[in-house]
């Protein structure tokens, strides 16, 4: 099936948020719509609610009016838990400070999303033999291959080792959606080209749509499609925004 012709795999509509009931509104979406497979590059500047629109993405807040539905499921009808378990068994998030687990192996890290999430280990289950199979095959397809490192702290990585840690974490047992939160900003231009390149390949291997937010829109030419926040967001002048 085509991206033209697909149901929509995130779908927003007429969509308010405000961090208190009486506060300003800081983002405010007429409509956004994100196909299956696509790779979304979102950019805006600081304050023009990219924050604010991961977090209601991965059902961790709730817009006071509208409809946030991913993969046919409108979050807001979901209580805490049942968002917490949607989350857990259908997206990947990585990270702008990476959130490893300092006193877990690399290995047992990316191993971590299939502990929460049956369906996820039953994904990973289908692509090798084992979990620790599938997170090393991961870890080299992200060119993390060294035998050695497999069983070393997370602290005893590199920000750009750590970075491809966090991104097999989120890609294990095959998310429908990774969303990537500035997961760049640490990195020179040759790594961040090379890292983007790698997370595409497992992206598309996988059939996972990617969102990828970032204030740097020197990268915009890699993805399929951009979308600028501070355009679409009707309440993205509010200096007060995230």
């Amino acid at each position: 099936m085509s991206l033209e012709t697909s149901s929509p795999l995130i779908e927003l509509r007429d969509l308010s948020f405000r961090w208190r009931p009486a506060g300003p509104e800081i983002l405010a979406l007429d409509e956004l719509l994100i196909r299956p497979g696509e790779r979304i590059f979102i950019e805006g500047p600081s304050g023009s609610g990219k924050s604010t629109l991961l977090s209601l993405l991965a059902g961790m807040t709730l817009p006071q009016r509208g409809m946030v539905r991913i993969l046919g499921e409108d979050l807001c009808r979901l209580g805490g838990a049942g968002r917490d378990h949607f989350r857990a068994h259908h997206i990947g998030y990585i990270f702008q400070m990476f959130n490893l687990i300092p006193y877990l192996s690399i290995r047992e890290n990316v191993i971590l999303p299939c502990h929460f999430s049956a369906l996820r280990r039953e994904r990973a289950l289908q692509r090798s033999a084992s979990l620790s199979a599938e997170a090393e095959r991961l870890l080299a397809d992200l060119d993390l291959s060294e035998p050695a490192l497999l069983h070393s702290p997370v602290t005893e990585l590199s920000v750009g080792q750590q970075q491809r840690v966090a991104a097999a974490r989120a890609l294990m047992g095959s998310p429908e959606l990774l969303i990537a939160d500035e997961p760049t900003s640490a990195l020179d231009t040759d790594r961040r080209a090379a890292f983007l390149q790698l997370l595409f390949n497992e992206c598309q291997a996988m059939g996972v749509t990617l969102v990828f937010v970032s204030h740097d829109a020197a990268l915009e030419p890699l993805f399929d499609r951009t979308l600028r926040l501070h355009e679409l967001n009707c309440a993205g002048r509010n200096p007060v925004a995230h």
